[in-house]
């Protein structure tokens, strides 16, 4: 049988070793501060100056056109049909810590049926929160990360995604957010953002290192930490300074598989007893082809020729592999399964699969996550 060399397409994956660094993470990088958080903002909002890209005859986007011209003193009876305008959702994160008058960025996604808000300017835009109050007001120029553009014929290139944008800084803090990092007990909470008990534990030994019989882990995502005497009334130093403290976090044994991306992550803690494995190498060829369309006798169609392409699959002779060198003994490393499934030249697909068959047959001893 004969394969065009031309279209021999072949997979191929990434291996990711995650390790644990032998000095630790800070705790301010592993826990977050209960009252102490990011809120969400939300508005409807409109872009002008779209140059002919914007919303065409959608309803909500001209009443709210009319709106802002109302509020201006200028009435009209119909908005324009120039698609220069946009309706836009208007997103953003507040910080716990904003005060009135600082500033943040805010996003910006078309909801209509806009080509691109390139060169776009959002209107005066109100954003609220989940309480209904208006905590921030965004405008500005809005700036995208793609482009989009077409001809008469109907040809059209578009690179990224030209209809959600950012206006830096253009969100001004109308209203505070009271932040609350101290509860009745005078008691500092911080929340584990990977909740592990091994972890808390470490979290509170670490802080009774330096300020005994003032920390517990209450379970594997909260710890408790009474505030020092010496400390009370300047909370802001006293987490300063925890939050520096450093702890080796117990990071759990996970393999992490991305069939999309062919990306496959496993962390250092990852285990497999020994154990046989059997794979085979498959190869895919695509052979173009030619075809031709003959339309009916007496019909308004033309002969029409047909590019196509025959997919043949080849499938190797399996191999069965041991992954028995072991050191140390009993369980082998990432390292070494890692270095094992490499040599058998897999693709992504067989290594999923020999994976789930590996953790099914219990020689696995890590979580097996598929995205």
């Amino acid at each position: 049988m004969y394969h065009s060399p031309l279209k021999n397409i072949t997979f191929g994956c990434l291996f990711i070793l995650a390790f644990t660094s032998v000095f630790g993470a800070r705790i301010k990088d592993l826990t977050d501060v209960r009252g102490s958080r990011s809120n969400q903002l939300f508005g409807y909002g409109i872009v002008t100056g779209l140059a002919g890209q914007g919303d065409s005859r959608i309803e909500y986007t001209e009443l709210g056109v009319l709106n802002a011209l109302e509020t201006l003193g200028i009435r009209a009876d119909k908005a324009d049909k120039s698609r220069n305008i946009a309706a836009v959702m208007v997103t953003a994160d507040i910080g716990p810590f904003a005060k009135e008058g600082s500033r943040m960025d805010v996003t910006v996604s078309s909801i209509g049926n806009a080509d691109s808000l390139q060169g776009g300017i959002l209107l005066q835009t109100p954003l609220y929160g989940a309480d209904g109050k208006v905590y921030s007001v965004a405008q500005g120029a809005v700036s995208i990360g793609g482009l989009s553009a077409g001809g008469g014929g109907g040809a059209n290139v578009q690179v990224n995604h030209p209809t959600v944008g950012i206006v830096s800084n253009g969100g001004l803090v109308e209203r505070e957010i009271e932040s609350r990092v101290l509860n009745s007990g005078n008691e500092i909470e911080l929340i584990l953002r990977s909740p592990d008990s091994l972890t808390a534990v470490k979290i509170a030994d670490a802080v009774n290192k330096y300020y005994p019989g003032t920390s517990l882990a209450i379970d594997g995502g909260v710890v408790n930490i009474q505030v020092p005497a010496n400390f009370r009334g300047q909370t802001t130093n006293f987490l300063a300074a925890v939050g520096g403290i450093d702890v080796k976090p117990d990071v759990p044994a996970r393999v992490i598989i991305n069939e999309r991306t062919g990306t496959i992550v496993a962390t250092q803690s990852v285990r497999i007893s020994p154990v046989a494995v059997s794979s085979s190498n498959v190869t895919i060829f695509l052979n173009p082809t030619t075809g031709v369309s003959q339309p009916l006798p007496f019909s308004q169609g033309a002969t029409t020729i047909l590019q196509g392409e025959n997919a043949d699959l080849i499938e190797e002779v399996g191999r069965f592999e041991a992954l028995d060198e072991l050191d140390p003994p009993g369980a082998s490393t990432v390292n070494e399964l890692a270095s094992a499934l490499n040599k058998l030249g897999l693709t992504t697909r067989e290594m999923t699969s020999i994976l789930q068959s590996i953790k099914n047959a219990g020689a696995l001893q890590a979580e097996l996550i598929i995205n």
